[in-house]
């Protein structure tokens, strides 16, 4: 399968990744650039100095003299940047870039150890505490990522050095953990390298790979005092303060994976092992661990999810609570927990072809990943608040990771190179192909080819989505081809119209995807969406919505912003009955369709009493006042403000 997207919307976010993001975030690893780095939140322990993770492989390396600065997962920006250039350059060859990661390779591999051991805090700081306290360390994760980076790196460009860096690195790995008595029983505190060993596998083919990935999965939880154990036996001070008094629910292992049935813990190592899940159950066809993986997505997007697509409901452990709580103005939703939830997505697809997992994919990819970027890929967002008063971010304690500008960089600069790695990769997310049937997940201007049954195909797709409600693939090849095409009804729409080849026609709906099968050689399929304006009550248990209604469009979760409406939003309110019009503008944060509905203001109590209580007025005094509302994922790139999605509600 190769997708070429041509789409006028997600183009400009990729030309962002590669002549923005990229660069920008090249001169950041290096630290060859005046930024402000800001701390996610107030906490003195995050290192925000400056990035160095360059600098700590070229130390690790030998090639300078120092100490590791940063994070013990530092070596994990260089990945995610890797993997991001990889994808991008095949898009868009650049010869000089690919120099440039050629030479990113060669230091990668400069800085491994003879035996196949690769991780810059431990070489040049601690190396007798390598695998000793893999609660914090990090160690298996940046591992993880590298094999992803490498696999996209060598898939590109061929690029031998890349794939034996990596192979040596898992081979290390295989070496030191699995069920043998002499190896290590245990797991790494953070999610990630099942991800990567099941891509070695792969491109290699080596079975003791995706056996290590799967073992990795099966071991977790089945002794919950495997950190503390190793902890005491290291008997040394914290890699990272504070991660030994977590509960064992934060590393999802509270109990063994396959007896998990909700969302526990940190939010982004949850849907990374769930990816993995996915994954692994989808090359071994092992069925109780997809059941295993589904019931947690069952947890998730029924009762833990925002309706942004956003996952992780409190600051403390940048973690799920309990279900339906979810607040709007303390909660967290990393960027890098949507950008988890859309590898999830995509992975539990590859199992099998229901179109809730495309919805949710859309939902996070449209609003929370989207969101986590300036318009000018050069700034970003760690946590996705649903509203936000900035005065309460600066002086509140409890809301300090709750920005109203998006910083430069961030102290801990997982998201913006997780977000360039999934953006710059979007095609790999449009289709899913098994044998001869074809889903459309996603509605992108795109031309792409298939192999079915041997036979060429070529499928056309031709769309202004998100802003028009209609799609139109044009399926060709050279001789007549017996396949399946089917094509996701996104739940969002209560209606809509099927032509083939001009004639309307009722088509088999099976969990969320139409599918039409027949002979194709030149068929031209249409379907247009209602893409009306909806209005969303949350569930009456979450308590924070109560009243309370969320506006969308087609994919697109609305908010207001107070550049719009003025300050105090919480004052502002939307009739039972409103009417809603809409109207694209091209000339507004990069063309969004705007939301206008006459809405209510309520006069405020200051207005006409200056006591902090009063008592309670029969008649509430209210004013008529226009309301506008844009794009959620266009917030906060017109200056400091306040926000807010969920709008009250005039019963």
């Amino acid at each position: 399968m190769k997708v070429k997207i041509q789409d006028t919307f997600w183009t400009r976010y990729r030309e962002l990744v590669r002549t923005e993001m990229i660069p920008y975030q090249w001169k950041v690893l290096n630290d060859e650039i005046n930024i402000t780095i800001e701390r996610e939140r107030n906490d003195d322990s995050i290192p925000n100095e400056k990035s160095h993770a360059i600098e700590n492989f070229r130390i690790a390396a030998g090639l300078k003299e120092g100490n590791h600065y940063g994070w013990v997962f530092q070596d994990s920006d260089v990945y995610k940047w890797l993997e991001a250039v990889a994808y991008s350059i095949n898009e868009h060859m650049d010869e000089d870039l690919k120099s440039l990661a050629d030479s990113v390779v060669d230091l990668i591999a400069a800085a491994q150890e003879e035996d196949g051991y690769l991780g810059t805090y431990f070489t040049i700081e601690e190396p007798e505490r390598k695998l000793k306290r893999l609660g914090e360390s990090h160690e298996l994760y940046c591992a993880g990522h590298f094999l992803e980076a490498a696999v996209a790196y060598y898939e590109t460009t061929g690029n031998d050095t890349v794939l034996k860096t990596a192979c040596k690195l898992a081979d290390y790995i295989v070496r030191h953990f699995g069920k043998e008595d002499e190896k290590i029983h245990g797991y790494d505190g953070h999610e990630e390298i099942e991800i990567g060993l099941a891509k070695l596998y792969r491109i290699t083919g080596k079975n003791e790979y995706l056996s290590l990935s799967k073992y990795f999965l099966e071991i977790r939880g089945t002794n919950p005092e495997f950190f503390h154990i190793q902890n005491a036996e290291d008997g040394k001070k914290p890699l990272i303060v504070g991660m030994d008094k977590f509960p064992y629910s934060y590393f999802q292992n509270h109990m063994p994976l396959l007896e998990q049935e909700s969302a526990e813990g940190h939010a982004v190592r949850l849907v990374y092992m769930c990816t993995a899940m996915a994954d692994v159950a989808a090359m071994t066809k092992d069925v109780n661990l997809l059941n295993a993986c589904k019931k947690i997505w069952r947890n998730i997007v029924d009762k833990r999810m925002y309706i942004t697509g956003g996952i992780g409901s409190t600051v403390i452990g940048e973690s799920f609570t309990l279900d339906y709580d979810l607040p709007n103005d303390t909660m967290y939703c990393e960027t890098c927990a949507s950008v988890g939830l859309v590898f999830l997505a995509g992975r539990l697809l590859e199992n099998e072809f229901v179109g809730e997992y495309g919805d949710i994919m859309e939902r996070a990819l449209y609003n929370t990943v989207l969101a986590g970027m300036a318009l000018d890929g050069r700034h970003f967002f760690y946590v996705n608040p649903l509203e936000v008063v900035p005065e309460k971010g600066k002086k509140d304690p409890t809301k300090s990771h709750v920005k109203s500008v998006r910083p430069e960089w961030l102290g801990c600069a997982c998201c913006p190179p997780n977000l360039a790695r999934l953006l710059s990769s979007l095609e790999k997310y449009i289709y899913v192909q098994k044998d001869d049937s074809i889903v459309a997940n996603l509605f992108v201007n795109c031309e792409s080819r298939f192999s079915v049954n041997k036979k060429l195909v070529t499928i056309k797709q031709e769309t202004e989505y998100p802003w028009n409600n209609r799609v139109l693939f044009t399926v060709s090849s050279k001789e007549e081809t017996d396949f399946t095409l089917g094509i996701r009804i996104p739940n969002w729409t209560d209606k809509y119209t099927i032509r083939l080849n001009g004639q309307d026609c009722n088509i088999e709906t099976k969990q969320g995807i139409a599918y039409i099968r027949k002979v194709f050689k030149d068929d031209v399929i249409e379907i247009i969406f209602d893409m009306k304006v909806e209005i969303w009550d949350a569930h009456s248990s979450v308590r924070n919505n109560i009243d309370k209604i969320a506006v969308s469009r087609g994919p697109i979760v609305y908010c207001m912003e107070g550049v719009d409406n003025g300050s105090n939003l919480h004052l502002l309110s939307i009739g039972k009955n409103a009417e809603f019009t809409y109207q694209f503008e091209k000339n507004l944060l990069g063309g969004v369709v705007v939301i206008k509905v006459n809405g209510y203001e309520q006069i405020s109590n200051s207005d006409r009493n200056a006591n902090l209580y009063q008592k309670h007025e029969k008649v509430r005094g209210i004013q008529e006042k226009e309301l506008t509302l844009i794009p959620y994922y266009a917030w906060a790139n017109r200056g400091e403000n306040e926000m807010q999605v969920w709008i009250r509600c005039e019963r």
